[in-house]
């Protein structure tokens, strides 16, 4: 799954609009790097999601195949750190 679709499954971001924006701008790191939003997602990745006023660390520990209603967000990801600026 592209790493902008995921974003928005997921609720780390509100749009996929959004997430691609974000993406475009480098805010969104995986080991140092910035990633583009065709990124494919995969189980263990950790991503640097850098918020205006936050920063947030998570650990992708799945990747649903298709959106369903049966899809919940919160287990698709762990929260490892969360950093107010």
């Amino acid at each position: 799954m592209r790493l902008d679709k995921f974003l928005k499954v997921a609720r780390l971001a509100k749009r996929r609009s959004e997430a691609h924006e974000a993406l475009e701008h480098g805010r969104i790191l995986k080991e140092g790097a910035a990633l583009k939003p065709a990124y494919a997602v995969k189980p263990g990745d950790l991503l640097e999601i850098r918020y205006a006023r936050r920063t947030v660390i998570v650990r992708i520990r799945e990747v649903p195949l298709r959106v369903t209603p049966g899809v919940r967000p919160a287990d698709l990801y762990e929260v490892l750190d969360v950093r107010d600026e």
